[in-house]
């Protein structure tokens, strides 16, 4: 029977000579953190290889991606669909093993990580879930949601700063089933990091509220699996678990520093390393004796039977629970979901409000909280100003069962845990900041696109019209910003009537995230035909039209369309024909087809305005080069938003101008 050095020296030959054939890579982690590998997935981890999406199955976030032949020779040893041939072809195109893990692109891979920090922040959300969907579904002898959320990190992870906010979060909550191992290595890309990271780790997760287990030799088994016993017997407080370990382990001249980290070992070296563990095997090949004592598929397949009878005995006491988890679980929306949110829609334009867009949001909230449990939101400290709590909200921290978290001022840390909640199933969340701070959460709303979750982010006070707070707080170029990254839907809607559109599409999307900006200041309501209302789903269409051909076209967005409606009408007086085309979501609309967009906005009217208050260069592939854009091209001013939006020139009487000087 292979000892336990032997079963750990499997993931670092793999990891090594995957990193040597792709000639890119990082062989080190793999190395260093074998031998904690090899305890927490043979002897703790719930999992079942051939059936990745078990949904009681222990969730594992490897946070330092860059060490991913680390997972994928777990995958691939314990029996995942990851063959010898995947690994060969690591970093290839379209190979299951890219150069870091990625979320439905390799089976078992939990998250997309490599981003450092993100990955144990969405541990972190993937724990916040579990915690709350297992308080909302558990009965008393029936714990059908029963789970562990198990993260690798690096120095890396710790000195990025979501983690301290992610990390701070969750001593908070008590997340009792996260355990997170520290490979304190002391090595970065730089070298040794006494140069630039002299934390005192420990004692800041201790400070954090977490259960801290110190100096855990990383290469002793024995000691790893007492301080993972320690760990499962902590159930009121995430536990980290501090493991020295020796980057690159079993490289007689790499082994402990900075030239194993992100290189190819060498073929002499490797040959070395062979000799110095005892691994006679030549490259890719595994003893067989090996092979079996890692194989998890029997072993997960029972687990998942045992849960499985557990679920039929909660099915049969509690059969409208047991229907309602798995529809969450499988991530479908309520029966009757579209035509009741329809519902609501028409109540919100029969009601014609003249109200901020973030209130019209607060009241969507309202309307669709009721028929969606699955909710489960919060804001960075601005639940007051982004209006996003609605009548049944209850805080996770007082309420496990509830649906709301204070996130504190945490914009980054918020938005990736959202995305760990996310990736857990049976949540949608949704959280809130003001649109100029959206510059923290970027990357991690970059990380739902690219994983192509759903995930919600309300951005409120979206121009220069929140007025006082002056430019360090009025956003210019972020939404511009944000309708560049692929697969994010941007919606900026002009009235309470597309807010509650956008939401009902934001729900109902499930391949990626969708931003909404949000205005602070009233906007009136505008009157539609119930054509009009149906066509706001397609991301453009005409708000105002004139008889017969128009002359020119306005586009707008958000605030900036009761200047357009006002400017049409008034060159209509003067006998101009014009069509007001609303855009409250550029992504969607070019998504219509091409006899729809041109129906929009046709070819042959090239005289086009488009106004919107940031900045203009993405209006230009729809106004063209003979046409003009009213935007903003410079940071704003502290004064009230009507001085403001007068002496920037978003005013009808410019757009009237802007208009007649196109024509």
């Amino acid at each position: 029977m292979p000892s336990r050095k032997e079963l750990a020296n499997a993931i670092r030959v793999l990891s090594m000579d995957a990193v040597q054939k792709a000639n890119s890579g990082h062989p080190g982690a793999p190395m260093g953190m074998a031998d904690i590998a090899e305890v927490l997935w043979n002897d703790y981890l719930k999992h079942n290889p051939t059936n990745p999406k078990w949904p009681n199955r222990d969730r594992f976030v490897l946070s330092n991606g860059h060490g991913s032949m680390l997972l994928y020779s777990l995958l691939h040893l314990t029996g995942y669909q990851v063959t010898i041939d995947d690994l060969k072809n690591f970093r290839q195109w379209h190979s299951k093993t890219p150069g870091h893990p990625e979320y439905n692109y390799t089976p078992g891979v939990e998250t997309t990580t490599g981003p450092l920090g993100q990955g144990i922040t969405n541990a972190v959300g993937m724990a916040i879930a579990e915690k709350s969907l297992a308080a909302q579904f558990n009965r008393p002898n029936h714990s059908i949601i029963d789970h562990r959320t198990f993260a690798f990190l690096g120095d890396g992870c710790m000195m990025e700063g979501i983690s301290h906010e992610a990390c701070s979060l969750a001593g908070t909550l008590g997340l009792g089933k996260l355990i997170a191992f520290y490979d304190d290595n002391g090595i970065s890309i730089d070298g040794e990091v006494e140069g630039w990271f002299t934390d005192n780790t420990p004692g800041r997760f201790a400070a954090y509220g977490w259960h801290v287990i110190e100096n855990v030799n990383g290469h002793d088994a024995e000691a790893v699996k007492q301080a993972l016993d320690d760990a499962l017997s902590h159930i009121d407080k995430p536990t980290l678990i501090c493991c020295k370990t020796i980057i690159g382990w079993g490289s007689p001249n790499k082994q402990g520093k900075e030239e194993c980290h992100g290189a190819p070992l060498g073929e002499s070296e490797i040959a070395l390393v062979r000799k110095t563990i005892g691994w006679e095997s030549p490259a890719f090949v595994i003893p067989e004796a090996i092979y079996q004592e890692w194989d998890a598929k029997a072993k997960g397949a029972k687990l998942e039977t045992e849960w499985n009878t557990k679920f039929a005995a909660y099915k049969k006491a509690h059969p409208d629970l047991a229907a309602e988890l798995m529809r969450r679980i499988n991530g479908e929306l309520p029966a009757h979901f579209t035509e009741k949110a329809d519902t609501f829609i028409s109540s919100v334009d029969a009601k014609r409000e003249k109200i901020a867009t973030r209130k019209a949001s607060q009241n969507a909230l309202n309307g669709y909280g009721p028929l969606l449990p699955e909710f489960m939101g919060g804001s960075a400290d601005l639940a007051g100003s982004n209006l996003t709590l609605w009548s049944a909200c209850k805080s996770v921290k007082e309420h496990p069962e509830g649906n709301y978290i204070h996130y504190g001022v945490r914009e980054f840390g918020m938005s990736a845990i959202m995305n760990g909640i996310a990736l857990h199933g049976g949540f949608i969340p949704y959280g809130a900041t003001f649109l100029v701070f959206s510059d923290y959460a970027r990357n991690a709303i970059r990380m739902a696109a690219l994983m192509k979750i759903r995930a919600i982010h309300i951005f409120t006070h979206d121009s220069i019209g929140l007025g006082e707070d002056g430019p360090t707080h009025q956003p210019i170029e972020h939404v511009a910003s944000l309708r560049l990254i692929p697969n994010v839907f941007v919606w900026r809607p002009c009235d309470a009537v597309e807010t509650a559109v956008a939401w009902k599409t934001a729900i109902s999307r499930q391949d990626g995230p969708t931003c909404l900006i949000l205005s602070r200041q009233n906007l009136p309501h505008n009157t539609r035909t119930v054509e009009q209302l149906e066509l706001i789903e397609r991301g453009g269409y005409t708000l105002l039209d004139c008889e017969g051909s128009p002359k020119a076209i306005i586009i707008a967005t958000g605030s900036e369309i009761e200047l357009a409606v006002g400017a049409a009408q008034k060159l209509k007086e003067k006998g101009q024909a014009v069509r007001v085309i609303s855009m409250p979501c550029a992504e969607v609309f070019e998504a219509q087809n091409a006899a729809y967009r041109e129906s929009v906005l046709p070819a042959k009217i090239t005289a086009r305005v488009a106004i919107e208050a940031g900045v203009t260069d993405g209006w230009v592939k729809y106004v063209g080069l003979t046409g003009k854009v009213i935007g903003m091209n410079r940071f704003g001013e502290s004064a009230p938003a009507g001085t403001l939006f007068k002496e920037f020139g978003f005013t009808i009487d410019n757009v009237i101008k802007t208009v007649e000087s196109v024509l």
